[in-house]
């Protein structure tokens, strides 16, 4: 069985001599004999895969330029798409109540899907600060320390219930 992609609000097919459309989404679209779809395909294979931001913004910035679609990537388009990604990622959750960390109860399609459209909101948002201008690792690593400064760690006192009596 073919297992599909999920790349930038696309379902596409891991091999780049087949040319099928899948069904998960009507904006799908199958990109045969294109260089991002082989990358992509590879990706899939090698699951473990650690990859930086950069490296996915580099990514981002040669699919959009291969489609010619660097025109249509403002920052308020890209932050219209981000937000409206944002809203299928909230109809997963819409009216299942508190779930359970690690998600045991669901279905692994359920998974699968809510690790698209967090993939694709992750994807929108590395475009939109890299058409901004911003270095998103460097930005929430600053962001982390100054976290760290407004909120510090609980101080914990061990206390001898003798040395209160």
């Amino acid at each position: 069985m073919l297992s599909l992609i999920h790349f930038y609000g696309y379902n596409i097919l891991p091999f780049p001599n087949v040319n099928k459309f899948s069904p998960l989404k009507s904006k799908t679209r199958a990109f045969a004999n294109n260089k991002s779809h082989i990358y992509l395909a590879k990706m899939e294979q090698e699951r473990s895969m650690d990859i930086s931001l950069k490296d996915l913004s580099k990514q981002l910035e040669d699919f959009a330029k291969v489609r010619n679609w660097e025109k249509y990537h403002s920052p308020r388009n890209l932050l219209l798409a981000m937000v409206g990604e944002v809203g299928e990622l909230s109809e997963i959750f819409q009216w299942r109540g508190e779930v359970d960390k690690g998600l045991p109860n669901w279905e692994e399609s359920d998974k699968e899907h809510l690790g698209e459209e967090l993939s694709d909101v992750l994807l929108y948002l590395i475009r939109l600060a890299d058409i901004c201008g911003i270095d998103l690792a460097h930005a929430a690593t600053k962001k982390i320390l100054k976290n760290s400064i407004k909120y510090p760690e609980p101080k914990v006192f061990l206390r001898d219930e003798d040395s209160y009596n």
